[in-house]
């Protein structure tokens, strides 16, 4: 546990998008979490995170990639092509290519790589096409020998109350497990352990950030259609609107912490704020 720069690349998630924002208005996110509560463990540590939303692999490579090598690192984490699979013409073998690209970069570089795969409910739309991917993924951590957290093989992950109501990004409560599983993920490298799935982290019991909700109490049809038809209006058509535009959520946004520094400025909401759930729409 004894890294001293940590650089987070990525898209929306890694940015933070959903979180309680700090107090100048930047998103707080997972990664920033991740980041205090590693330099809770050992001082010291210096962080910076070059995400931006809505960016696909191919960008993050291109406009990330470099940037955060030449901090020179020794932790990196590589969360991308989620924003890729969701789109109709999805090449799995290119942006898997493109993965392992930027991890065997990383790793070259003598840098440890932090990745995941992606949760989805069984019977989703792109379930099948999600499966397939996060099983590539899983082949290029391990011809990488990055540390890959198997999101996939945790139930907890695709409760609706752990995502914001535009079901694409955690909310507080989601990033806060997030950044635990990352610490846990870090830990296991102790011991030689590479990959974190849900049953290599409940030996001993179920850790907080897996634990599955109370079930939630049961929506009368009619209220789960019309929570159906306004996530349509307010979010998924001005999505496609946005990609017959051209437009991404990201255009014009920088990095929100483009240089190293010290992680233990970053502000953490007490627990009780953490738990609160996005606000609705």
């Amino acid at each position: 546990m004894s890294f001293r720069r940590f650089v987070a690349i990525g898209d929306s998630q890694t940015e933070g998008v959903g979180d309680i924002p700090h107090q100048d208005g930047l998103d707080r996110g997972w990664a920033d979490r991740f980041a205090a509560g590693l330099d809770r463990l050992a001082p010291g540590l210096l962080y910076a995170n070059l995400a931006i939303r809505g960016r696909r692999i191919v960008p993050i490579r291109d406009e990330q990639m470099e940037a955060a090598l030449a901090l020179e690192p020794d932790l990196v984490s590589v969360l991308a092509g989620a924003n890729d699979m969701i789109r109709p013409g999805f090449d799995p073998d290119f942006t898997l290519g493109v993965m392992d690209e930027m991890q065997a970069a990383f790793t070259a570089a003598g840098a440890t790589v932090l990745t995941i795969t992606y949760p989805w409910r069984s019977g989703h739309l792109l379930s099948d096409r999600s499966r397939a991917f996060n099983q590539g993924l899983r082949e290029v951590a391990r011809s990488n020998g990055a540390l890959l957290l198997d999101l996939e093989t945790i139930p907890a992950t695709i409760d609706p109350r752990l995502w914001c109501h535009d079901r694409l990004h955690l909310n507080a409560e989601g990033h806060h497990r997030l950044s635990r599983a990352m610490l846990a993920l870090l830990e296991g490298q102790a011991s030689g352990r590479t990959e974190l799935t849900l049953e290599v982290a409940s030996q001993g019991g179920v850790p907080d950030w897996a634990l599955e909700l109370p079930p939630p109490p049961v929506l009368p049809r009619v209220k789960a259609l019309r929570q159906d038809l306004g996530w349509t209006f307010r979010y998924l058509l001005p999505w496609i609107g946005r990609r017959l535009t051209g437009r991404s959520s990201g255009d014009g946004r920088l990095a929100k912490r483009p240089e190293l520094a010290p992680a233990s400025d970053i502000a953490i909401p007490p627990t009780g704020d953490v738990r609160q759930f996005c606000p609705g729409p």
